[in-house]
């Protein structure tokens, strides 16, 4: 991939809710090894914007544009490819390939009667891979450096605690290798101690893995410990943005003055 080229360019992009659009002009590139945290509270549009992102929402204005890998591969520069352009099945072979999605609610993101070790190996069966040996060695790889004891892999995430069921969602997204992981709210409702051991590990997974990672969160801690850069939204559109020590040390707008002084006062 071209290091001086975005992986995401978003131009103006909107989502509508019938006559009212829950996100619109949002603009921002996300780089190759980047995190980037988008901020608000409920309702400011940040979980719209996500959905927008990964297509699970449709572009209804504006313009997301993704470099996938076949574009890498005959790089002139400019060959970003336009999401709304693309059939059911491309979209389909992006979450097979180069997209993971980390849910709040790890049942949302597991099968969660079905082993942990199963869990992680269904992308890789998906992927193509057919050895079963060479599934199960991987599965059991990545649910060690998620920190799963390996006696436990083939319990089911069921059994398993808050903490570790998003542990295991987290395998079982990255062990494909892909380029761009969506996150929404991974670490809400854990207790306090689980979300710093949690988000030590993501961040650490992340930099061996140089991911791009687009994270939403209302938490302002989470954000200045993962991110790179921060996105404020308010009422469906971006108030702030820049580098996250930045937004968060030195708030220019005054809903972000007001959100970082919640914290603190909290």
């Amino acid at each position: 991939m071209n290091a001086e080229q975005p992986l995401l360019s978003v131009t103006g992009a909107g989502h509508r809710y019938g006559d009212r659009f829950g996100c619109r002009d949002i603009d921002f590139d996300l780089w190759p090894g980047e995190v980037l945290a988008v901020v608000g509270e409920s309702g400011s549009g940040k979980s719209t914007l996500l959905g927008m992102l990964s297509q699970r929402l449709s572009i209804d204005e504006g313009s997301i544009r993704y470099r996938t890998s076949t574009a890498a591969s005959t790089s002139t520069g400019n060959d970003l490819v336009e999401l709304s352009s693309l059939s059911e099945s491309e979209v389909r072979r992006l979450w097979r390939t180069e997209w993971g999605f980390v849910h709040q609610n790890a049942a949302d993101g597991l099968r969660m009667h079905v082993s942990a070790g199963g869990n992680v190996g269904e992308p890789l069966m998906a992927a193509g891979e057919r050895h079963y040996g060479t599934i199960r060695a991987q599965a059991a790889e990545w649910l060690e450096r998620v920190e799963i004891p390996s006696e436990r892999m083939d319990e089911t995430p069921a059994t398993f605690s808050g903490g570790m069921r998003q542990r295991v969602q987290i395998a079982r997204n990255l062990v494909f290798g892909p380029k761009l992981v969506f996150m929404d709210e991974p670490t809400s409702g854990l207790d306090v101690s689980v979300q710093a051991r949690l988000l030590d590990l993501i961040r650490s997974l992340v930099a061996d893995l140089g991911l791009a990672v687009v994270i939403v969160t209302h938490d302002l801690a989470v954000a200045r410990l993962i991110s790179h850069r921060t996105l404020v939204m308010k009422d469906g559109g971006v108030i702030e943005s820049g580098l996250t020590d930045r937004v968060l040390d030195d708030p220019q707008a005054a809903y972000t003055q007001l959100l970082v002084s919640s914290i603190l006062q909290g």
